[in-house]
Formats: structure tokens, C-alpha cells, sequence
């Protein structure tokens, strides 16, 4: 059995380190959860560890907003204290306080 811990919360606000986006964490996957195809698309010399936590992110950046997977050593904590304007962001949490947004649902 793999034991992880993952660096970053729920509601927590981060950055990606080489791309130019942001967002807030919605779920995290203890490994690499997604397909191989996706993983595949990445440039080989860039391609991060699979067994690391991976992010979900309501992502934007200067053009859009979506949603993100990224693994945490691709990932910063942002301490702007800027929110995100994601517009799924009320469906999953209340309003932004001290830096992150607190969960709107119970978990499982």
C-alpha cells in the first residue's frame, strides 16, 4: 500500500510553477489517477512522477477558466490573497476568507 500526504488542501489556492494559471483545489488523488493517453501528452522531458499527489484544480489564467490535473511538484501555494473568479467555484464552496475558500459540501 502506498502512503502519501498530500502537501495541499481543499479550497487551498495554488500556482502552477511553469505555467501561467491558478486555481483552487477541489479533489486530490493520492497518485497519478488519470489515463495513460493524457500522461503520454506530456513532453517526455517534463513528465512529472506518477507516484506523487495530483491536483484538481478550477483553473484560469489571463484567457480562460477550466478545469486542471497537476501533479504537486508542479505546484507553489499562492499568497496573493487575490480569489479566484472561477464560476464553478460556488458550487463546491462558500466565499473566499483569509486566502482559501472553505467547503459549501460534506465529505464522504
Amino acid at each position: 500500500m502506498i502512503r502519501t500526504r498530500a502537501k495541499y488542501h481543499l479550497g487551498q489556492i495554488v500556482r502552477h510553477k511553469k505555467h501561467p494559471f491558478r486555481g483552487v483545489i477541489f479533489d486530490v488523488d493520492p497518485e497519478f489517477a488519470n489515463t495513460e493517453e493524457w500522461y503520454e501528452a506530456i513532453p517526455e522531458d517534463s513528465r512529472p512522477e506518477k507516484d506523487q499527489p495530483y491536483y484538481h484544480l478550477l483553473a484560469e489564467n489571463e484567457q480562460s477558466y477550466y478545469v486542471a490535473y497537476v501533479s504537486e511538484q508542479n505546484l507553489v501555494a499562492d499568497y496573493s490573497g487575490e480569489p479566484v473568479d472561477h464560476p464553478d467555484i460556488p458550487d463546491l464552496f462558500g466565499p473566499f476568507t483569509d486566502g482559501a475558500y472553505p467547503l459549501h459540501f460534506q465529505l464522504n
